[in-house]
């Protein structure tokens, strides 16, 4: 009999989840964690890992939805439990100075799909392969504006579906003033090369065809979330109709960098990007001179004017910003910054070709094709990423309330800040510094920061290394590579994978609890006396119990450093 092939099994399994849509409501998206594709970038239909894409050309090259669709293990493998698709509408053909409408943002016709990604058909069975294995789709869309490939004062306005009418537009074209918030709503993006129609989306006639439009496209493919372009340069009242047409939650893109300026667009939708995040982060980690002090005084202010901090969308790279690694070479840096970026409050969001470290510039450098790497999944970023979304959906898990506890600052220095979040017994304690590359750096945190309590045993999770604070609670650490330290208490994490058996695979079976003659204790380190050896054996007592065996992650780390234990030697 012949074997089944990938695509059979994908068929069968799309044909059982045909016509479900989940549409995950705003509180069921705070648990997800978004891999977003550039739907042109990400992988061809044909599986070709070789196809030519030259960014600097600004054309199609040949990504597709069902190629998205072969490579759901990839994406699924890095820890993604939704995936965020390019817009999916017909968009303009032909070339201009700006390139093609690759991108997808580009739209003419809004009742048709792009042709060149694949059919309707294409998209409804890559829907239906992403919920048979219970993940989600989200999708982009476009309503500020239409596109025309050349000058404003040209523009053709019957090509476009259904918007046929120059009536339908802001007319004449203008320059956004960025200063004047009712001219950044009615005037144009984009260039002379390619102009962007600015819709009157305050008319009634336009809102009443993009709330039908949502809420049949929404149906027809099963979307369960938006992410909305351009949600700044429309007026805000547009919005709750829209999305409550769409019966899904909606994510602004609300490209600004002032936490106060970006709060109140979540009046009107379920959740907005986290650009101000993105901008301090940024700035304090591409460098071993950012201000570390910016970014923590920066977070304080988010948390104060935020209406939900949970929703917010948190990246570190997208289709719009240079690569991190443009930034610098330092890939401690980046590791720094990363991590940040995947336990800070709010939604992560990963932009494919993060986990492969790629360092283009700006647009269209920082639209890399992903195939080129042959989908990778042993990079050394794919395994960092996955591991930190292990650790985030595990903590998750064990308590409720872990995703709604707002991350806050509890250290900061010139080069070091050290966050918070969770409660107590469930928390996450991770510290970054921007020192750089085999730089070291130490902290010291007082148990009314942490809330880890005396002598509390817990691991370092990028090293897979025990601690034990002290008899005060303090708990003391140095990381000798400039890596980031994330500390949670060892029984949340024990037997999940996380730091056995290897990142990203299953761990070997916990051993069965103590209940009778206790293991026998590790010898003591290389240069130990007698007399200490005899009472070494012993220190592991005072420590919080746990079912656990330690000897498979080796000695406590700070064990020298611990009252706990050194009170008895």
């Amino acid at each position: 009999m012949k074997a089944p092939t990938t695509w059979s099994i994908l068929a069968a399994a799309a044909a059982l989840h045909q016509g479900v849509v989940s549409a995950l409501s705003a509180a069921e998206w705070r648990s997800q964690t978004i891999y977003q594709v550039m739907t042109d970038r990400f992988a061809r239909t044909d599986g070709s890992t070789t196809a030519r894409c030259e960014m600097s050309e600004q054309t199609y090259c040949g990504g597709s939805w069902l190629g998205i669709a072969q490579q759901l293990d990839y994406i699924q493998g890095l820890g993604a439990t939704a995936i965020w698709i390019s817009p999916f509408v017909k968009n303009v053909q032909g070339k201009s100075r700006d390139g093609e409408s690759y991108h997808g943002y580009w739209a003419q016709d809004i009742w048709e799909v792009n042709p060149l990604f694949g059919t309707a058909e294409d998209l409804i069975f890559l829907a239906n392969a992403i919920h048979a294995r219970g993940m989600y789709l989200m999708a982009d869309v476009v309503t500020n504006h239409m596109a025309w490939l050349g000058p404003g004062n040209t523009v053709d306005y019957s090509i476009y579906r259904p918007f046929s009418n120059a009536s339908a537009y802001h007319t004449p074209p203008c320059v956004i003033d960025y200063s004047n918030q009712d001219s950044v709503e009615r005037c144009w993006q984009g260039t002379d090369a390619a102009s962007l129609p600015d819709l009157r989306t305050e008319d009634p006639r336009v809102r009443q065809v993009f709330n039908a439009w949502i809420k049949r496209e929404v149906s027809r493919f099963g979307f369960d979330g938006l992410r909305l372009d351009s949600a700044k340069h429309v007026e805000p009242s547009f919005w709750p109709a829209f999305e409550a047409s769409a019966g899904v939650a909606a994510f602004g893109e609300v490209f600004h960098g002032d936490p106060v300026y970006v709060a109140p667009y979540q009046d009107v939708m379920s959740g907005v990007m986290n650009y101000p995040v993105y901008y301090w982060l940024t700035q304090a980690f591409q460098s071993t001179t950012g201000s570390i002090w910016n970014l923590s005084n920066g977070i304080k202010t988010l948390i104060a004017t935020a209406r939900d901090l949970t929703l917010y969308g948190g990246f570190l790279e997208n289709h719009d910003q240079p690569r991190f690694l443009n930034h610098t070479s330092d890939r401690t840096l980046l590791k720094n910054a990363l991590t940040f970026s995947l336990l800070m409050d709010g939604i992560p969001i990963i932009y494919q070709g993060l986990e492969q470290g790629f360092n283009g510039g700006q647009t269209p450098y920082n639209r890399e094709a992903l195939w080129q790497t042959g989908f990778n999944t042993q990079s050394e970023l794919y395994l960092w990423i996955s591991k930190f979304v292990s650790l985030r959906s595990t903590l998750a898990a064990l308590d409720g309330g872990y995703l709604f506890y707002k991350s806050q600052p509890i250290h900061t220095d010139d080069h070091t800040i050290a966050m918070r979040k969770g409660f107590d017994d469930g928390q996450v304690v991770s510290v970054y510094s921007n020192v750089g590359t085999n730089r070291t750096y130490s902290v010291s945190l007082a148990q009314e920061d942490t809330g880890f309590r005396p002598c509390k045993l817990i691991l370092e999770v990028v090293q897979c290394r025990p601690y034990v604070t002290d008899a005060t609670g303090v708990l003391k650490a140095t990381s000798g590579s400039g890596e980031p330290l994330v500390f949670v208490p060892a029984d949340k994490v024990m037997g999940t994978g996380i730091c056995a058996g290897g990142i990203g695979k299953r761990p070997p079976p916990p051993p069965p609890p103590r209940r009778h003659k206790p293991s026998p204790p590790p010898p003591p380190p290389s240069g130990t006396s007698t007399a200490t050896a005899a009472r070494f054996s012993t220190t592991r007592l005072a420590v919080e119990s746990t079912d656990y065996n330690l000897d498979s992650i080796g000695r406590f780390n700070n064990i020298t450093l611990s009252p706990c234990l050194t009170s008895q030697l």
